[in-house]
């Protein structure tokens, strides 16, 4: 399947960055204390930060626990959900534009207990369509069709698409790659989701740069005024 490689999660479920992930999944499952958190956005502050691969690994997460998980392709600009699960690209805008049944844009992935919505074909009024009183009506229903679902938003502070969808979720996860943003940038991004009424959840720093002779592997997840940081050494 094509870019299945990029299923860390799935085809290296021992590895340590498979271990990452189902940490990432613990806490956000216990990230917030009033009430089951049953639709997660990602984002990031701008493009070529990893996030949807970061997405897809932690829908695989998920799925592996037993959890029924729907992952939406929200990212109308420049969808990429398709392509890393090898299916075809059917999905969101052929519901909101052409009336197509949800049911009939559901498709099944080789991981068991995963399933994706893709974007479907690109449109020329992104904000607009995920803004719409029938997009909420599509969160409610994939919804209510598994444990969690995800969606995978554009970057925030580049369109206002993830800041028009920060409302409509339980929870949000922005992923930082390490290095690259400005602090500027990340307070930016924060800001437009906040005064979005979204609820972060917490960070993601991605790409984090390790030492090889160190052989470890570093993964950082904060949440509110704390960090949790886990290291694992490397097989041999």
């Amino acid at each position: 399947m094509a870019h299945i490689r990029r299923l860390i999660v799935h085809e290296q479920a021992k590895s340590p960055i498979a271990e990452a992930f189902r940490t990432l999944r613990t806490n956000i499952q216990f990230a917030k204390a009033d009430g089951v958190i049953k639709t997660v956005m990602m984002t990031s502050a701008g493009p070529g930060e990893g996030k949807s691969t970061t997405m897809a690994n932690l829908a695989v997460a998920f799925a592996q626990s037993g959890k029924k998980v729907i992952l939406m392709d929200c990212d109308l600009r420049k969808p990429v959900v398709h392509k890393i699960f090898g299916v075809k690209n059917k999905g969101l805008t052929n519901i909101l534009v052409d009336d197509i049944p949800i049911d009939n844009i559901i498709q099944q992935t080789e991981v068991p207990n995963l399933q994706v919505v893709t974007s479907g074909p690109i449109p020329p009024n992104p904000s607009e369509l995920l803004g719409s009183s029938k997009m909420q009506q599509i969160i409610n229903q994939l919804r209510d069709k598994a444990d969690i679902l995800f969606l995978d938003a554009p970057p925030t502070v580049a369109v206002t698409d993830a800041s028009v969808l920060a409302a409509k979720v339980d929870g949000i996860v922005l992923v930082v790659t390490s290095g690259i943003n400005r602090p500027e940038m990340l307070q930016r991004a924060k800001e437009l989701l906040v005064k979005a009424k979204g609820t972060i959840l917490g960070v993601v720093l991605n790409r984090v740069e390790i030492e090889e002779e160190h052989a470890y592997y570093y993964y950082y997840y904060g949440s509110g005024d704390h960090t949790q940081k886990r290291s694992h050494k490397r097989s041999e």
